[in-house]
């Protein structure tokens, strides 16, 4: 009911204003002549198109002919504009123009949403498609007045809420008219985000990779639904496949999401616009790769207030950059042959926009682009030529001003939409700024003009005394009242030349008359002043440079492979032939091409081994680093998502690993439920992209879990199934029966719906996806073991494991390895009978076993880790060694790769200062594919740099602090630990 009384309400405004087939009962039907011709104008037809002293000619909201030897017809309004200057109308192509954003839904039971509340519709209630805001639509005069006096004629709005939104509507922003005319475009394009739908409540997803998952799902499902292969009606997706030609517009929140939300659209053959953050520069390579247009945002940060030395030094480096660096932002892109168009989305005030947009002129973005960026190309990426241009047939959507719309002293008068004037600025109001002698009483007074158009204003000064004054210029006439110890002198006149001469009378406080006059006065400068404006000239644009990834320890220039010869090391090799003295390693290509002595090469770079040790690069197999999320928690099983999509590579933990000799991890899902997601094998390639991070045809992992995490023994409102470990072991005896079952019919040839979670099961059941399971009690470890062999699959990994050493002879049957921790215990319930002996009992039953950290800090310190199963257990020193290298390299299938020192292998390799395990060892140099990641000596210097550059931005900020800046308070940069259990909130 309520739909259908907003329909009603949004065609009731069609007849508002009379559409040509109405009929007109109130008096007669003869239209008015609107047929203007606007001469003697510079008018730039599109950002490359400019015509001198031209004509515009419209009528009926379309324009007729532009040129400059344009024909006016008899009875045309001619409007003289010389001196003056035309430009298509702006368009901003991501709004919420007339559309209120849904508040959101309380859910006041303690037990999650997990079920859709929409019937009809998909089975995931922020899957929208079907969303058209036509009814929710309602046209907003007071934002209208305010975009309009920005410059914008046109808007593409839609209702921001959900993951897929549904379809946008085109507005022409004429207050003068009705929806009848304003609304050019009904389904204007289709809006996609990574936020969900304030509506509901409804837990999946729970994190950025559920989204992601849940995109792909959708897509599979509608193609499902176009071939006729679904039984009952699904709304949404029948929505789905009826915007898939509308252009899609996607909203990220981060450059990296950017690139996330770009690489489903690549998996699909769709090429979304995506609406950025501005900090595309950071990445621009990666961006310039997506092939997609962008909607950017202007919404530049303030500088800190920096005054008080000890708040300001919780600012990030990374903080304190992004002041300095995003105002380049859009000339970097442009530069770079990134097609976009900009949006006033995020500015708190729309009035900001021209300030922010000349801001980045400053910082060397061109101005022919900036027209574009704001016409033609937000009318390309929608498809409609009938704006954005001022080409014959187009809208008469226009703006007129004093000059140089991007100038900051340019005054814009009239913006005209669909024909229709709207007035921003009289631009009958003559610009009178200036200095001026005022004669008046046989007195001569200092009167000072400042300001724009109407909100010209003045002051009145003798010598240096300021005396007290009223003044106002209204339709030509000047008025001006002083008072001077309650003697007033009143004065009315005008314009009477070019120069700005003023004359009038004036009357005095007994009425008598008199003239007064001013003229223009050329005023010399003062030396304070002209040093000043000089200073002001000379000062440069200082933009630091971009490092990857852009923070501090990030590199200037990602780095390159090097051929190097380590000479005269002690040589750790986690192989048979243990360690080896005084030994040369030549590095070549990303390799490791030759172990012995006296090696020369002499393109190579030598460092002198003597006195240090060389070890292969650690392998953390159990790390929960360099990730934007950690669990899908939302459902039992989230096979269906992969921590692939949520790589971090700006998390500084990745250096501090690099720092403690770590050059490879499994980046884990958490145990939030039994079935969780699949995993991420990176090497620590700092700087580089998500994408380089990740290994060449990396094996296939996913995380399973059992115990108090995934029957939400903590959790205040844990309703989900399952409530107990009896429970676990249901949940993944049902999905592995579905899954046989999903395999059957897959096989049988006939149409079969693609499942993504059941895709993934299907890989474990045929030994193609390994298993690292969560887990700490023995019971547990037994059931599953007792599953999977039901299943006939193996369990590649039990981590944790922390009472393996119970079932240790069952795990050497399985063929199970163990990743553990080398001490930890007691820290709950479950884990009270662990022991630090676990990993040398389960070694001596012959179970492969690596020490994992499952902590950025101890990830960073696996080296000693591993020492301690010499302390608890007896451990040789090299099969202790080989806990932290090739153990873990085996358990994660890259053994043929990295975890020790032999010739073919690569080049990930860690010089030490002293033996590997010693506390008193230092990492001096971290390679990683040949290539140096870490060195000790750089790691200093970059200490200082990091130094020396807050030091300037400080000064820089002062600076803008002391002439007038806006400034905001000191914030310290949040950061996230996580862990096994870490949950994200995915916000509606």
């Amino acid at each position: 009911m309520r739909k259908l009384l907003l329909l009603c309400s949004f065609l009731l405004t069609f007849s508002l204003h009379s559409q040509d087939y109405f009929p007109t009962d109130s008096g007669v039907k003869t239209t008015e002549n609107n047929l203007v011709a606007l001469t003697n104008a510079t008018i730039y037809v599109n950002p490359t198109k400019i015509i001198k002293k031209g004509t515009l000619l419209f009528q009926n909201g379309k324009i007729l002919e532009v040129g400059k030897n344009v024909t006016i017809p008899k009875g045309a309004k001619k409007i003289n504009l010389t001196g003056k200057t035309i430009y298509p109308s702006f368009i901003d192509l991501y709004s919420d123009f007339g559309i209120k954003k849904p508040k959101r839904v309380v859910n006041r039971s303690r037990s999650a949403q997990y079920a859709a509340s929409r019937e009809g519709y998909y089975w995931n209630d922020h899957i929208r498609p079907d969303i058209n805001p036509v009814k929710e639509f309602s046209f907003d005069t007071k934002k209208a007045k305010a975009l309009l006096n920005e410059g914008f004629g046109v808007v593409n709005t839609h209702l921001q809420d959900g993951i897929i939104r549904g379809n946008g509507l085109l507005i022409a922003l004429d207050p003068n008219s009705s929806n009848a005319y304003r609304v050019l475009d009904t389904r204007s394009a289709q809006y996609l985000s990574f936020s969900k739908s304030a509506l509901s409540q409804q837990a999946y997803p729970s994190s950025r990779m559920g989204a992601m998952a849940l995109l792909r799902q959708t897509y599979n499902d509608a193609s499902w639904y176009a071939q006729g292969n679904i039984k009952n009606k699904d709304l949404a997706l029948e929505a789905l496949n009826g915007n898939k030609n509308l252009v899609q517009i996607f909203e990220t929140g981060n450059l990296l999401d950017a690139l996330r939300a770009d690489k489903i659209g690549d998996e699909f053959g769709i090429q979304y616009t995506i609406v950025g953050s501005g900090d595309e520069f950071e990445r621009i390579s990666e961006i310039v790769g997506t092939n997609a247009n962008f909607i950017i945002p202007i919404n530049f940060s303030d500088a800190y207030d920096v005054s008080d030395p000890l708040l300001a030094q919780q600012i990030s480096l990374r903080d304190m950059r992004k002041w300095n660096q995003e105002p380049s932002n859009l000339k970097v892109l442009a530069e770079s042959g990134v097609n976009f168009a900009l949006t006033t989305r995020s500015l708190k005030s729309v009035k900001s926009f021209h300030k922010n947009l000349q801001k980045a002129i400053k910082y060397g973005f061109d101005k022919e682009k900036a027209l574009a960026s704001l016409t033609t190309i937000p009318a390309t990426i929608i498809g409609n030529n009938a704006i954005g241009n001022l080409n014959k047939g187009s809208y008469a959507n226009f703006i007129i001003t004093s000059g140089d719309i991007f100038d900051a002293e340019t005054i814009l008068y009239e913006n005209w939409v669909q024909g229709n004037k709207n007035v921003v600025n009289d631009m009958y109001i003559k610009d009178i700024n200036g200095n001026y002698m005022l004669s008046v009483n046989d007195k001569n007074y200092e009167l000072i003009v400042s300001g724009k158009a109407k909100k010209q204003s003045a002051a009145v000064k003798i010598g240096d005394k300021k005396v007290e004054s009223k003044f106002s210029y209204k339709e030509d006439w000047i008025s001006i009242t002083l008072n001077e110890d309650k003697v007033y002198t009143r004065m009315l006149g005008k314009i009477i030349n070019a120069s700005n001469v003023m004359q009038g009378t004036a009357f005095d406080t007994q009425g008598n008359e008199t003239s007064w006059s001013a003229s223009v006065q050329v005023k010399k400068k003062s030396k304070k002043e002209e040093k000043n404006k000089k200073t002001e000239k000379e000062t440069a644009i200082v933009v630091l440079p971009v490092t990857y990834p852009n923070l501090g320890f990030g590199n200037y220039k990602i780095p390159e492979t090097e051929t190097i010869l380590i000479k005269n090391v002690t040589v750790w090799t986690s192989e048979a032939v243990g360690i080896l003295e005084n030994t040369d390693v030549l590095l070549k290509e990303g390799k490791i091409v030759e172990i012995g002595s006296n090696l020369k090469d002499r393109r190579a770079t030598e460092i002198d081994g003597t006195g240090k040790h060389l070890t292969a690069g650690i392998v953390d197999e159990h790390s929960h680093i360099a990730a934007s999320a950690i669990n899908e928690g939302a459902q039992n099983s989230s096979a269906e998502v992969t921590m692939e999509d949520v790589i971090d590579p700006n998390d500084i933990n990745i250096y501090r690993n690099l720092s403690g000799g770590t050059t490879s991890a499994q980046i884990l899902h958490g145990s939030a439920n039994p079935i969780g997601g699949r995993s991420a094998i990176i090497k620590l390639k700092w700087g580089e992209s998500a994408e380089n991070m990740m290994y060449d045809s990396s094996p296939k992992f996913i995380k399973f879990a059992l115990g108090e995490n995934v029957k939400q023994s903590r959790s205040a409102n844990g309703t989900r199934f399952p409530q107990t470990r009896m429970g676990v072991e249901q949940v993944f005896t049902d999905y592995f029966t579905r899954a046989q079952e999903y395999e059957v019919l897959k096989k049988s040839g006939k149409p079969y719906r693609k499942d993504d979670e059941m895709e993934t099961l299907v890989e474990i059941l045929n030994g193609e996806r390994f298993i690292s399971c969560h887990s700490y009690v023995q019971s547990e470890i037994n059931m599953l073991l007792k599953v999977a062999e039901k299943f006939n699959f193996r369990i590649n990994t039990f981590t944790h494991i922390l009472e393996g050493y119970k079932v240790a002879d069952k795990m050497a049957k399985h063929g199970v390895g163990g990743s553990t921790f080398s001490d930890w215990w007691a820290y709950k319930y479950e884990v009270n009978d662990a022991i630090p002996y676990n990993a040398a009992i389960m070694h001596n039953a012959g179970v492969t076993v690596a020490i994992n950290s499952d902590d950025r800090e101890m990830s960073r310190r696996l080296n000693q880790e591993a020492a301690k199963t010499i302390k608890y257990g007896g451990m040789t020193e090299l099969e202790a060694w080989k806990m932290v290298t090739i153990n873990p390299a085996k358990l994660l299938h890259i053994d043929d790769k990295v975890g020790s020192i032999k010739e073919g292998k690569d080049a990930d390799v860690v010089l030490w200062s002293h033996h590997p395990m010693s506390i008193y060892a230092k990492v001096e140099k971290t390679i990683v594919d040949g290539k140096i990641f870490f060195d000790r000596d750089e790691d200093l210097k970059k200490r200082e740099a990091i130094k020396q550059e807050k030091s300037k931005l400080i000064t820089l900020m002062l600076n803008e602090k002391m002439k007038g800046g806006k400034t905001k308070a000191p914030v310290k940069r949040g950061d996230i630990n996580f862990h096994c259990d870490t949950l994200e909130a995915l916000l509606n």
